[in-house]
C-alpha cells in the first residue's frame, strides 16, 4: 500500500517501467525487495546476540552519528546522511534500535529501580547523547522521537509525576504563547488558591503550593524569551500558525493548507488511483515522504484511509500484545519501545498532515519514501518478533 501511494506522487508523464530505479518509485521498490533479505538476517541471528552486545550496538550507533559531519553528505541544509552512488543512508533511522536495546540492556541491570533518581538520570543520558547528535544536523523531527521512550519507561515504573509534570508545561507553553504570561499567570495563580480553599481542612503545606506556583507563573513568564530567542523562524511560524495566530496559506501554511484540501477532495471512497488531481499535479510539497497520507486520503478517500488508521492500530496492538507476553524484562521493554516508536511515527505524522500538530519531518512507517526509514522499522521490529520466537529461552 505504501509503495503504491509513492508511485502515485512520483509519477511523471515521461516515467517507463515500475522498476526503473532512477525514478523515486523504482528506488523504493528495491529499497523493499533488499529489505526482504534484511528481515532473514535479522531473524537469522540468535536472540541473545542483541541482548549480549546491546551496549556494543549502541557505541557503534552513535560513532556513525559522529561520523555524519565528517563523511556525511548535506541534503536540504541536513548533514544526515551517507552516500554511496545513487543511494544514501541515514543513520539515524538505525539508531532507534540501537537505543530501544540499550536501555533494555540497563533496565535489566542488577538494582535498577526507575524510582531512583540516578538511574533515571542513566536512562535520561541514554536518549540525550542520540537526540543531541541528532540535533546537530539539524534534525528536530528524527530527534523528538526519542520521545516515544517514556511508554516503555512508564510501563516499567517511571513515576507519573513525570508525565504530569510534561504535560503542565507544554499546556503552559502553549497557552502563554496564545494568550500571554499575564493571562495564564492569572489563571495559574486563580487555580492555586481554589486548591488551597478546597484542601484547607487537611492541612496542606502552604510552602510548596507557593513554591509550586511561583515555577509555574515563572515558566509562563519565561515562554516569551523561548520563543522568540531559541525557537527558529520556521519553527515560531509552524506554532503560530496551529494556534491559530496568523495564517498564511500561501507561504508558512502553504504545505498543509494543499495536503487538507488533497484530504478534503477525496470524499467517502476517493478518486481513485492515479486520479488525485492535488496528488498528480504535485501541489502537496514532500507529498511522497512526510505528507504521503495526504495522498491516500485523495486517491482511497475516507474509507481508504480509516483502513490505513485501522491497519496501524492493529499494528501496534498486536505488538503491544506480544510485548506483554514476554517471559523475560529485556525483551518487554524492547518490545514496548517498538510500539512507542512506532505510534509516535504514526499519530504525529498524520497529526501534522490534517493540521493537527506542526509540520516536522517525521515520516510514515512503511508508506513514506526512503530505504532508510523503512530498513530502520524492519530491524526494530522484526529483532523483536525474534525475541518473541525465543521467548521461552531469554
Amino acid at each position: 500500500m505504501g509503495w503504491a501511494n509513492i508511485y502515485s506522487t512520483t509519477l511523471t508523464e515521461e516515467n517507463t517501467h515500475i522498476f526503473d530505479i532512477t525514478k523515486l518509485y523504482g528506488k523504493q521498490l528495491l529499497w523493499i525487495g533488499m529489505g526482504t533479505f534484511l528481515v532473514i538476517l535479522v531473524l537469522s541471528i540468535e536472540a541473545k546476540f542483541y541482548q549480549r552486545f546491546a551496549s556494543i550496538i549502541y557505541v557503534l550507533a552513535l560513532l556513525l552519528l559522529l561520523g555524519l559531519p565528517f563523511f556525511g553528505k548535506t541534503i536540504a541544509g541536513q548533514t544526515a546522511w551517507y552516500s554511496f552512488g545513487s543511494f544514501s543512508i541515514q543513520p539515524a533511522e538505525f539508531v532507534k534500535a540501537a537505543v530501544a536495546l540499550a536501555i533494555a540492556k540497563y533496565l535489566t541491570g542488577i538494582n535498577v529501580n526507575l524510582n531512583n533518581f540516578k538511574d533515571q538520570l542513566q536512562v535520561l543520558v541514554l536518549m540525550i547523547l542520540p537526540m543531541g547528535l541528532i540535533m546537530l544536523q539539524p534534525d528536530a523531527g528524527s530527534a523528538l522521537i526519542y520521545v516515544a521512550f517514556i511508554i516503555p519507561l512508564y510501563r516499567e515504573g517511571l513515576p507519573s509525576f513525570y508525565l504530569v509534570i510534561g504535560s503542565i508545561a507544554v499546556a503552559i507553553f502553549l497557552t502563554s504563547i496564545k494568550f500571554g504570561a499575564f493571562y495564564v499567570s492569572g489563571v495559574i495563580l486563580l487555580l492555586a488558591l481554589l486548591i488551597l480553599f478546597f484542601k484547607r481542612k487537611s492541612k496542606p503545606k502552604y510552602l510548596v503550593y507557593a513554591a509550586i506556583t511561583a515555577i509555574c507563573i515563572g515558566f509562563s513568564f519565561s515562554t516569551n524569551f523561548i520563543f522568540e530567542k531559541l525557537l527558529q523562524p520556521h519553527h515560531k511560524d509552524r506554532f503560530e500558525l496551529i494556534l491559530g495566530m496568523k495564517s498564511d496559506p500561501s507561504g508558512a501554511e502553504y504545505n498543509i493548507y494543499h495536503s487538507k484540501v488533497a484530504i478534503g477532495s477525496g470524499g467517502f471512497f476517493g478518486k481513485g488511483w492515479l486520479q488525485g488531481t492535488q496528488t498528480t499535479g504535485g501541489y502537496v510539497p514532500e507529498q511522497h515522504t512526510d505528507y504521503i497520507f495526504s495522498a491516500v486520503g485523495e486517491e482511497w478517500g475516507f474509507l481508504g484511509s480509516s483502513l490505513v488508521v485501522l491497519l496501524f492500530c492493529f499494528l501496534m496492538l498486536r505488538l503491544w500484545f506480544l510485548a506483554e507476553r514476554q517471559k523475560s524484562t529485556f525483551s518487554r521493554i524492547y518490545g514496548y519501545s517498538v510500539v512507542g516508536i512506532l505510534f509516535f511515527h504514526f499519530a504525529v505524522n498524520i497529526g501534522m498532515v490534517i493540521g493537527l500538530f506542526p509540520t516536522v519531518g517525521i515520516p510514515l512507517p512503511f508508506f513514506s519514501y526512503g530505504g532508510s526509514g523503512l530498513w530502520g522499522m524492519l530491524i526494530l521490529i522484526f529483532i523483536f518478533l525474534k525475541f518473541d520466537a525465543s521467548r521461552m529461552e531469554l
